[in-house]
């Protein structure tokens, strides 16, 4: 990895994500981490192909897809990125990856819009779009408003304005899904006693979890349908005379 081709690349980003990475690491990161981890690896069981993509600030594995063949991170140069790129830059062709996932990406951006423009453009027509997001109507959301550290500067957008960018960019949203439904605490000690909320979250799904996790899939340009030729006109059709049946009782024509 090099940094050479980021000489000229925007300095509010690379702190961005940098600041983003060090909160990550905290124990209030690694809380919603560990629970994004489950759901995710829960929700990649079922896709099968050759490449995901990850684009995040954490540096955290990327969660597990068993079925698909490699798994490769892009995004700024931190250590644990494989492939060097700007958010709105990826190095890689259209319809290149079977799976993309954005974990926290629109969350510690500049220019969300962008960025997943350019996820949405890698994903293959059939393939799926995974999206996370720090949930802004939940105990999260609230903290980041207060907040001083790297969460402050969080955008936490609200998961029904991103499938509504998804509509718009060709996707399809097959399942929403919320989790860590204990709130940023920093006791230890309050973090154990609130554990149960998240098998009571998992199994209920109520809309307050601190994070969403938003699955969509691509859909597939269908063939246009051939105009059909027109029809050259074949003349007035002259209704032909039909012959006169008689009646019984009438006499016949002399």
């Amino acid at each position: 990895m090099s940094d050479h081709p980021f000489a000229l690349a925007d300095s509010d980003w690379l702190s961005l994500i940098g600041k983003a990475r060090s909160w990550f690491n905290g124990p209030y990161g690694q809380l919603l981490l560990e629970q994004e981890r489950r759901l995710l690896e829960d929700e990649l069981a079922r896709f099968f192909g050759g490449y995901l993509v990850h684009y995040g600030p954490s540096a955290q594995p990327i969660p597990d897809a068993a079925q698909i063949q490699r798994s490769v991170r892009l995004g700024a140069p931190f250590s644990g990125v494989e492939i060097v790129c700007e958010e709105q830059s990826w190095p890689l062709t259209e319809y290149a990856a079977d799976v993309v996932v954005l974990q926290h990406g629109l969350d510690f951006s500049l220019s969300p819009h962008g960025l997943l423009r350019e996820a949405a453009r890698s994903v293959r027509p059939g393939g799926h779009l995974l999206i996370v997001g720090v949930n802004p109507r939940s105990a999260w959301g609230l903290r980041h408003f207060f907040t001083r550290d790297a969460l402050h500067q969080a955008r936490c957008i609200a998961p029904s304005r991103v499938s509504d960018w998804l509509h718009l960019l060709g996707f399809a949203l097959e399942k929403r899904r919320f989790g860590c439904y204990r709130p940023p605490l920093s006791s230890s000690a309050w973090q154990a006693r609130l554990a149960p909320l998240e098998t009571w979250g998992a199994a209920w799904q109520p809309p307050g979890g601190g994070f969403y996790v938003l699955v969509a899939r691509k859909l597939v340009v269908g063939l246009r349908p051939l105009r059909q030729p027109s029809r050259q006109p074949m003349g007035k059709l002259v209704p032909m005379p039909v012959a006169r049946g008689s009646c019984r009782g009438e006499p016949p024509q002399k």
